[in-house]
């Protein structure tokens, strides 16, 4: 009540052109108030959809550089340069790290050994994050172009929690070789066939 009474007694000690101001004055904040509310969402909007647009890029490069490395097919001269020992994947790895400008905050954690059909692929998972999406296209070039006995198998991207315009990472990287066994055992095999035919 006090209040209103204040009011009143303003209005009323003030002349016609204060009062003409005060009521200009009412009008235009709420105006100018929605005007700022309405940059500030479009402002918003057009943030969320550059973010956006980010992450779509770094999708369609991550996809890109998957979709080559599962359907490049080995050619005859690559399977026969291969050797028998696998590429130190962890010392690899942080390799392209450092020419994508960071390094891995967590380890490289093996990932199992299968062997089949006379060649062995060795796998490591690695988790890192908070990389912007040119590292990342960097980093993956990186991997892909190094050698032609390694690959990324899976990627699960992410945008990072603190930072949205970053991204973070789980991956698993094989890389390639001859069973050591199997192509001595073959080796063996010739030779004891040689021997019979000669």
């Amino acid at each position: 009540m006090a209040i209103s009474d204040r009011a009143r007694d303003f209005w009323e000690r003030i002349s016609p052109r204060e009062r003409g101001l005060v009521v200009l004055l009412g009008i235009a904040v709420p105006i100018t108030l929605a005007i700022w509310l309405g940059l500030a969402i479009r402002d918003g909007l057009s943030d969320m959809e550059s973010r956006n647009d980010k992450m779509r890029r770094a999708i369609d490069v991550v996809a890109d550089l998957q979709a080559r490395g599962i359907t490049n097919e080995p050619k005859d001269d690559v399977l026969a340069q291969m050797g028998t020992e696998a590429l130190p994947l962890e010392t690899y790895l942080d390799k392209a790290s450092v020419k994508a400008g960071f390094t891995f905050k967590g380890a490289v954690t093996p990932n199992g050994t299968i062997k089949r059909d006379g060649f062995v692929t060795h796998s490591v998972k690695v988790d890192f994050g908070d990389i912007t999406v040119d590292q990342a296209k960097t980093f993956f070039q990186e991997i892909e172009s190094g050698s032609k006995y390694v690959a990324v198998t899976h990627i699960d991207a992410r945008r990072n929690f603190k930072a949205k315009e970053k991204l973070d990472f789980t991956i698993e990287v094989s890389t390639y070789s001859r069973d050591a066994v199997k192509t001595d055992s073959g080796s063996a095999g010739s030779g004891s066939a040689d021997k019979k035919g000669g």
